[in-house]
């Protein structure tokens, strides 16, 4: 019997374009989604005869509850190498496979310097304007070199944002709870006394940590309240790190310049969600990690791992996450997938 392989929110409508199935097209018969599944029950109606499920980041949760109503589910493939969205013993108890694939932290990286480059120019401010026949130049642009660029996290990705940041010629400095002295010196920026510090010197604040129970609710409306009315904000890791209620009330009543996000509370953004018409936003549909080249390496290992594990030999299978990565599995991903 042929199996049936899914790939979940193909929005893009590439997934089978991007990458080569055809060492598997003997075996498997694959169909891609291309809206995505909101709840347990419409997703679990969706692969009720699914063998394979290829999943993107930690957009789309597999709780106990869901694999247990998934009894042809073999194998579950997830882009990157950390899932904390899955339940990994209750994959196992089911004899449910998982698997990863590789994924380059340099979309996401980018991407940042995106929001912040377009919040400094109020580039689609101005870009909006000149389409309409509006009034010619309306914003005085932020400058970048000599300002300070504050980031919460340095690693494999802050880490790379900082070097940006230094190149601008800005002045660099971080700030986590776990990040050292030396950690900043190897990447050549400072290191803030405290987290409070770093929100009331910085004129840009970027966020580059994994959510956790340390990080949920981290800049809430009392650190929000410390930024300078002229700091800018850009999330691009988990929009869970962020108060989404304090961070509207600042940018509703004007006291930070204003805000890039890339990550929300509910993916994908319902139609009357605050955010969408929020002032002083920069807002993008959670395309950290989508470029084509992450997303050739994507679905190309996808078709590798089903090689793999119909020869019997699974690659790059997924443990369960460390008890200090893990992540409370949410009804509903906030900001996941991410990317």
């Amino acid at each position: 019997m042929r199996l049936r392989c899914a790939v979940l929110d193909d929005f893009q409508r590439v997934a089978t374009e991007i990458a080569d199935w055809s060492p598997v097209e003997g075996d498997v018969d694959v169909v891609s989604f291309d809206t995505h599944h909101a709840d347990e029950e419409t997703l679990a109606a969706a692969l009720a005869d699914v063998d394979i499920v290829v999943t993107l980041r930690e957009r789309v949760p597999f709780p106990g509850s869901l694999i247990t109503r998934l009894p042809r589910l073999k194998l579950i493939i997830a882009s990157g190498m950390r899932n904390s969205v899955i339940d990994y013993a209750a994959a196992e108890a089911h004899g449910v496979t998982v698997c990863g694939t590789a994924s380059s932290s340099t979309p996401p990286v980018e991407l940042t310097w995106a929001l912040l480059l377009g919040l400094a120019r109020g580039i689609v401010q101005e870009s909006n304007a000149l389409r309409e026949g509006g009034p010619w130049q309306q914003t005085v642009g932020a400058d970048l070199h000599g300002r300070r660029l504050g980031l919460l996290g340095l690693g494999k990705i802050g880490g790379r944002v900082a070097q940006v940041g230094l190149a601008f010629g800005m002045r660099v400095s971080g700030w986590s709870q776990n990040l050292t002295r030396e950690r900043a010196d190897e990447v050549g920026v400072e290191l803030a006394p405290s987290k409070e510090e770093l929100l009331r010197t910085a004129d840009f604040v970027s966020v580059h940590l994994a959510l956790g129970d340390r990080t949920r609710g981290l800049l809430g409306a009392a650190e929000l309240a410390l930024l300078k009315p002229t700091a800018y904000l850009v999330n691009t890791s988990r929009a869970a790190i962020v108060d989404q209620d304090a961070l509207l009330a600042a940018l509703h009543e004007g006291r930070i310049a204003g805000a890039g996000v890339d990550v929300f509370d509910t993916e994908p953004l319902p139609a009357g969600h605050p955010m969408r018409t929020a002032p002083r936003l920069l807002a993008t549909p959670h395309l950290g990690y989508v470029s084509q080249t992450n997303y050739a390496t994507y679905y190309g290992q996808a078709v590798e791992a089903i090689q793999a594990y119909l020869a019997g030999s699974p690659v790059r299978r997924l443990p369960a996450p460390r008890a200090s990565d893990a992540q409370t599995v949410p009804a509903r991903p906030d900001g996941a997938g991410r990317q």
